[in-house]
């Protein structure tokens, strides 16, 4: 096996400029969610190119390559949409370049999360070149709507594929920390209504913006008292979106919302949760729910799932972490940090909802996710190749 993992490190420093320059002709294509046709089409000519055992797409868009024909089944996902540029001006090269220069690939999608697809390509092509005999299949999986919907393409892959993998690895970035685990969310809404009267004489109505401004101070104080665990931190709420309308901006408010972003920690739930906000609106004649997402893919597919993102963790001591640990050291001769991330992937669905024994390992810093200038270490790429590869003989 020693010769296994150094023929790996071998083969992951050859295809290092390889691996940046996929990685470089992915980010070019632009990429949002429902919009990623152009770079799934890339990924798909990616993996032909490395050699892989079956190539397709399916119904939603999801690129699903192929390693192998064993009877445990590995997955190894990175999903493929990204998110917009922002500001401009804050930005010190263009977000679209997919610019090599000075040990770095720059560009949106760099970090979050196309590096681990573009690693995970050299993988294959690794594995192939090993003439790979584990009894594991390896798919790969490059997955659409994360940004707009974590875990949907999971949840097409689990129930329209019928993929049921044994082990998985998410390849969002962990700055190749292994990561066990993560806060879960959900998206609440809080609908407020008054009645309209002209603005001259305001109290002939009632004002629905007043309810909901009381409504957010709630919303402020819960978050001060909700719960916490020692591994995955404290749970939190915060309002990201205010909106009210009326007749005219000469009339009261008839109509106001809070959208709540919620995440919760080990042992909250969709409902502790909801329950948490009614009692925190009560006496404001507060409708709260939790919302719905049901979009159309690039493929002209709708599809859709509740905004509830379960919450999950894997105890250290679990196969599937040590797995990850041994691969680490007998590839880099150290010992890994075992952590978690900060925010939310599709773990949520391959884990929260499917229980499928996971951990993440990626390339870059999470920090750089959804933030300008972004980039990865293409020594991070190279790392993360021979790790996706050292697993899959290991677990």
């Amino acid at each position: 096996m020693d010769q296994i993992f150094a023929k790996i490190n071998e083969l992951s420093l050859k295809y290092a400029d390889y691996t940046a320059l996929n990685l470089s002709k992915l980010v070019k294509i632009k990429s949002e969610s429902m919009g990623e046709e152009g770079v799934q089409h890339e990924l798909v000519r990616q993996m032909q190119e490395a050699g892989f055992d079956e190539v397709r797409i399916d119904g939603l868009g999801n690129v699903i390559g192929r390693v192998g024909n064993g009877k445990k089944i590995l997955a190894i996902d990175a999903h493929m949409d990204t998110v917009g540029e922002g500001v401009k001006e804050n930005w010190s090269f263009d977000w679209l370049s997919g610019h090599i220069a000075d040990g770095f690939v720059h560009g949106r999608g760099t970090v979050d999360q196309e590096g681990g697809a573009a690693a995970f390509v050299t993988t294959g092509r690794i594995l192939k070149e090993l003439g790979f005999d584990r009894d594991v299949t390896v798919y790969f999986t490059g997955t659409v709507m994360e940004e707009d919907c974590d875990g949907l393409c999971w949840k097409y892959l689990w129930e329209e594929e019928k993929l049921r993998p044994d082990f998985a690895i998410s390849t969002e970035p962990t700055n190749l920390n292994i990561y066990r685990g993560h806060r879960g969310r959900m998206e609440i809404r809080v609908t407020f209504h008054g009645i309209s009267c002209h603005g001259s004489a305001p109290e002939r109505g009632d004002n629905a913006i007043y309810k909901a401004a009381k409504g957010a101070l709630e919303v402020e104080k819960l978050n001060t008292r909700l719960k916490s665990d020692d591994f995955l931190g404290k749970g939190s709420v915060t309002i990201s979106e205010f909106k009210s309308g009326s007749p005219s901006l000469c009339a009261v408010a008839d109509y106001a919302h809070l959208h709540l972003d919620r995440r919760l920690t080990w042992g909250e739930t969709k409902e502790s949760a909801l329950a948490e906000v009614v009692e925190a609106m009560k006496g404001l004649d507060a409708k709260v729910e939790v919302l719905y997402y049901d979009e159309i893919a690039w493929t002209g597919l709708k599809y859709g799932m509740e905004k509830y993102y379960p919450t999950w963790k894997i105890d250290e001591s679990e196969h599937v972490v040590q797995a990850g640990v041994s691969a680490y050291k007998n590839l880099f001769n150290a010992a890994p940090k075992v952590d978690k991330w900060t925010f939310s992937t599709n773990g949520v669905t391959i884990n929260g909802y499917y229980k499928v024994p996971m951990i993440g390992f990626g390339p870059g810093n999470e920090v750089m996710a959804h933030a300008p200038n972004e980039k990865v270490p293409i020594s991070d790429l190279v790392k993360a190749s021979a790790f996706y590869a050292g697993y899959a003989y290991l677990i």
